[in-house]
């Protein structure tokens, strides 16, 4: 059983694969399934037994660009002792390191999809919106308990949701940026994480409703 476990995740990463590859050698998808299954030498039907259609591949790539970011920011031996903003900063900076490595990929399907769909977030990045936002969630938590992040019961919550533009932002940035190694994201990274937290950290609102709720309990 365990062997045809593993062997059905290998023909389902032999797919995804073979996909990519069409993608980045011709520009765009395969005409159809049938002509992907009829280059790898398998039956149509078995395509099926792994994704309903192509769209479901680019979903799962960008989940796992996602996923690969996360395990390389939570590896490095200082991550532990950063805050919810350096955490956020370094899973951005991660995750530019790893489209770089994709960027023929990451470029196309990003510019094609923000390009359909600009104001709204594209299909392809349906799964990696939901592991982003679960992630953020964490950190924000965090970030609450430890003080660095102001508790605001009455719109927290919404918290994670603008989080995720910020991440379209960030994408849509790297996306159109032309400077050598995408210099000018890194530097857009560092002040969209620092105006967002200087938002949900304490500040002068929150010093003033702590004066109010003083005033009121006297």
């Amino acid at each position: 059983m365990p062997y045809r476990g593993g062997s059905n995740y290998m023909e389902k990463d032999r797919i995804k694969q073979a996909y990519l590859s069409f993608v980045l050698n011709e520009g765009h998808p395969p005409q159809s399934v049938f002509k992907l299954t009829q280059q790898l030498g398998i039956a149509e039907q078995e395509f099926y037994q792994h994704y309903p259609n192509f769209e479901a591949i680019d979903r799962e790539l960008w989940a796992d660009f996602g996923r690969q970011t996360r395990t390389a920011a939570a590896s490095e031996p200082v991550w532990e002792s950063y805050g919810s903003r350096e955490k956020l900063l370094a899973f951005y900076y991660t995750l530019l390191e790893i489209l770089k490595q994709n960027r023929s990929y990451a470029l196309m399907s990003l510019r094609r999809s923000l390009h359909r769909m600009p104001a709204l977030t594209p299909r392809v990045l349906d799964d990696f919106r939901q592991d982003f936002e679960l992630f953020v969630s964490d950190l924000l938590r965090d970030g609450r308990v430890s003080g660095e992040i102001a508790n605001r019961p009455l719109v927290q919550e919404g918290y994670p949701r603008l989080f995720w533009q910020q991440a379209l932002f960030v994408l849509g940035f790297f996306a159109k940026d032309d400077t050598v190694n995408f210099e000018r994201t890194d530097a857009a990274v560092e002040k969209a994480v620092t105006l967002s937290f200087d938002l949900v950290g304490r500040n002068t609102l929150d010093s003033a409703v702590d004066f109010v709720r003083f005033l009121v309990r006297r």
